[in-house]
C-alpha cells in the first residue's frame, strides 16, 4: 500500500520491459525569495509547492526550508534516475514571469537536456504570448535548445506588472503560436489547465480547458495536451477527450493526488473515462512534475492502482470505464507519449543502458533524497522495518 511504500515492481523486472517510464514534465523550479518579481502571487505559489512536498507518504515529504529555495538539475536527474524507476523523462520550463526566470528557467531546460540527453530526452519551448515579441522567443528558445518538442503555455500572463488572462482559441494571440510552432517543427502544444496559480486573476475561466477546443477544431494537425488534465473540470475534459482526436491529457499532478487521496484518483480518472471509455486511455499519459514532489510514490501507487467496482459502476456513459490492465498502464507509462512525440521505446532503453544512472539488476532504489543534499531535510522518516528496494 501506498502509507507503508510497498515496493511495486524492483530493477530485475524493469529489465524484462515490464515497464519502461517516461516522465512527461520534469522541473527545476527557482523557488527561492530572491527569485520572485511580484511576492503578492509568487508566494501563494511557493507555499502550494511547499504543501505538495509536506503531504507525501512518510519518508518522501520535506520541511518548507528545504522546498522553497533554488534547486539544481542534478537534484532533479538524481530523485528521478537514481531514487525512482522513471527512466527518461521530459523537461518543461515554465513561464511564469511572477518570478524572474519564470520559476523554471529555460536555461535550466538546456542544462539538463545537454548534460544528459539520454535522459532528458527533450524539452518544451515556454512561451508567454503577452510579453514582447513572444515568435521571435520561440525561435530563440529553438535555436537554445539541442532537442525542442513542443510549445509550452499558461494562461495566465504577468507582463508589466499586470495580469492578464487570454484564451487558447483567439486568432490574435493563440493562432500565431500554433502557426508558429508547425513553422519551427513542433507538433505538440502543451497548456497548463485545471490547477489555477494562486490568487493571481484569471477572469474567471482561464483555466478551464474549454478553450481549447477552437485551438484543437482550427488546428487538427497539431496535438493539444492539457496539463494538469482531470484535476478539476474532468467532465469538460472528458467530453473533450471523446470528440477530438489530437486532444491528449497529462497527469501532471494527478500523481499527488494519488497518494494523499487515492480514492479520489480514482474518481477523477473514471470521471476522465467517463464518455469516451477505452479509447481515452491511448491519450492519457504519465507526468510527475518533479521537483514538485519526490517522483517515486506515485508511480509505484499507480502501477499498483485499481479501480473499484463501484467506481467502474458509477461513471460512463456512452461506453464502460475498464479496469486498468498491465497493458493498459503500460501505455500511460510510456507508450502513449512515446507515440505522441514520435520516439522509439526500445531504442530510449537501449541510449540508457549502462549510464550513470544504470543500476545494477536486482539492486534496490536509494533512500528518499539520499542522492542529494536534502537527505536530512525529510519530515518525517520512513517506519521501521519499511522495504525501500
Amino acid at each position: 500500500m501506498v502509507g507503508n511504500m510497498r515496493p511495486i515492481f524492483r530493477r530485475e523486472a524493469k529489465m524484462q520491459d515490464e515497464f519502461f517510464v517516461i516522465d512527461g514534465v520534469a522541473h527545476t523550479f527557482d523557488m527561492s525569495e530572491a527569485n520572485m518579481a511580484s511576492p503578492e502571487y509568487a508566494d501563494a505559489l511557493r507555499r502550494l509547492q511547499a504543501s505538495f512536498f509536506a503531504g507525501q507518504p512518510a519518508g518522501y515529504d520535506l520541511d518548507a526550508e528545504a522546498t522553497l529555495r533554488d534547486w539544481t538539475v542534478e537534484e532533479t536527474a538524481d530523485i528521478l534516475f537514481r531514487e525512482s524507476h522513471t527512466d527518461v523523462a521530459v523537461f518543461h520550463p515554465v513561464p511564469i514571469f511572477f518570478f524572474k526566470d519564470g520559476y523554471s528557467s529555460v536555461d535550466k531546460a538546456v542544462a539538463a537536456t545537454r548534460r544528459w540527453p539520454n535522459r532528458f530526452i527533450g524539452s518544451y519551448i515556454a512561451i508567454d504570448p503577452l510579453r514582447p515579441d513572444p515568435l521571435g522567443e520561440m525561435e530563440r528558445q529553438v535555436e537554445l535548445l539541442d532537442n525542442p518538442v513542443g510549445l509550452k503555455l499558461y494562461p495566465v500572463s504577468y507582463h508589466e506588472g499586470d495580469v492578464t488572462p487570454w484564451r487558447m482559441d483567439d486568432p490574435t494571440i493563440g493562432f500565431p503560436l500554433y502557426e508558429k510552432a508547425r513553422e519551427l517543427g513542433l507538433t505538440c502544444v502543451a497548456t497548463h489547465k485545471s490547477l489555477p496559480m494562486g490568487p493571481s486573476p484569471s477572469g474567471g475561466d482561464a483555466f478551464s480547458p474549454i478553450d481549447v477546443e477552437g485551438a484543437a477544431a482550427a488546428f487538427p494537425d497539431l496535438n493539444f495536451s492539457i496539463v494538469h488534465g482531470g484535476l478539476s473540470f474532468v467532465e469538460e475534459t472528458a467530453w473533450l477527450l471523446a470528440r477530438f482526436p489530437n486532444i491528449w491529457v497529462n497527469l501532471e499532478t494527478m500523481n499527488l493526488v494519488l497518494t494523499m487521496r487515492p480514492s479520489v484518483f480514482g474518481e477523477l480518472l473514471a470521471g476522465l473515462l467517463g464518455v469516451a471509455g477505452e479509447d481515452a486511455l491511448n491519450r492519457i499519459y504519465w507526468a510527475s512534475g518533479a521537483m514538485n514532489s519526490h517522483p517515486r510514490p506515485g508511480l509505484e501507487a499507480f502501477v499498483d492502482f485499481q479501480f473499484t467496482e463501484e467506481q467502474m459502476a458509477r461513471h460512463g456513459i456512452f461506453f464502460p470505464v475498464p479496469q486498468l490492465t498491465r497493458e493498459h498502464k503500460k501505455a500511460i507509462l510510456s507508450g502513449n507519449i512515446a507515440r505522441l512525440h514520435g520516439w522509439d521505446v526500445d531504442a530510449l532503453a537501449a541510449g540508457i543502458k549502462g549510464d550513470e544512472f544504470d543500476l545494477a539488476q536486482g539492486a534496490p532504489l536509494p533512500i528518499p533524497y539520499s542522492t542529494t543534499p536534502l537527505k536530512d531535510a525529510v519530515t518525517t522518516p520512513l517506519p521501521e522495518g519499511t522495504c525501500v528496494a
